[in-house]
């Protein structure tokens, strides 16, 4: 299999699932006052942006037809 077709399938993957599989997001916020200190650590599932993945899909899509027609 050609690697132009390889980068192709994986593109389309990763695209796909930036559709559906959310990214941990993780933030700390504190407060240090001399040797005290005071935090709270939030956690937030954020998915990529649409424009992310139909991106993503376009490239997979040209890398695939681009990797198959060269012979």
């Amino acid at each position: 299999m050609k690697s132009l077709v390889v980068i192709g399938v994986l593109l389309v993957v990763v695209g796909l699932l930036a559709f559906v599989v959310p990214i941990p997001h993780r933030q700390d916020h504190g407060i240090k006052i001399g040797e005290a200190r005071i935090s709270v650590q939030t956690e937030t599932d954020q998915k990529l942006p649409p424009a992310v993945g139909m991106v993503l899909v376009a490239c997979g899509v040209i890398a695939l037809v681009v990797g198959m027609r060269k012979k």
